[in-house]
């Protein structure tokens, strides 16, 4: 039997979040350190959105998923500054968010439906956490910290996952 969509969604989005604040303050400091450096606007591709861009839609999927799984409304993204400090309360916000949501209220027995891109996805609420929801969260949570990577910043599996350790200055 599948685990409840709760227990599934609220631990994962706690942890990446977690880790997301501490990658904007890594980039910061790196920004900082390295005038003229513009981390907000960094791509690993032209065709691909911006670090920040990034940010801000691993945070917008907490809403988007939690929210339908509860069987409740998607509000208006928030509109944060586009900096260090907004993108941040970004993380805050979408965290309090987490904070807002009973367990009861998560029913695997719903529909939910989604716009991915230009299509739309309309998945029961297990398919919807695991295939589309969570892999999208990773898929721009990992988009972020490559990106800064590609900038010079200094990150390992620790600062993705929380869980990994490694001695100073070993990149894995």
């Amino acid at each position: 039997m599948l685990p409840h969509l709760y227990t599934l969604a609220i631990p994962t989005f706690r942890r990446y979040l977690t880790q997301l604040d501490q990658l904007i303050a890594l980039a910061q400091q790196h920004a900082d350190a390295h005038p003229g450096l513009d981390v907000l606007d960094a791509r690993i591709a032209p065709d691909m959105l911006p670090w920040a861009t990034q940010i801000e839609i691993a945070c917008n999927f907490v809403a988007r998923t939690c929210l339908p799984l509860a069987g409740r409304a998607v509000p208006p993204h928030p509109q944060c500054a586009r900096s260090f400090a907004g993108l941040r309360q970004h993380v805050a916000l979408a965290s309090a968010l987490l904070d807002q949501l009973d367990p009861q209220d998560f029913l695997a027995d719903r529909i939910i439906r989604d716009q991915a891109g230009q299509a739309w996805v309309e998945l029961p609420a297990a398919d919807f956490l695991l295939q589309y929801a969570l892999p999208n969260f990773i898929f721009h949570f990992s988009t972020a910290y490559l990106i800064l990577r590609s900038q010079g910043v200094a990150l390992g599996k620790a600062q993705f996952d929380g869980l990994h350790v490694y001695p100073p200055a070993a990149a894995h």
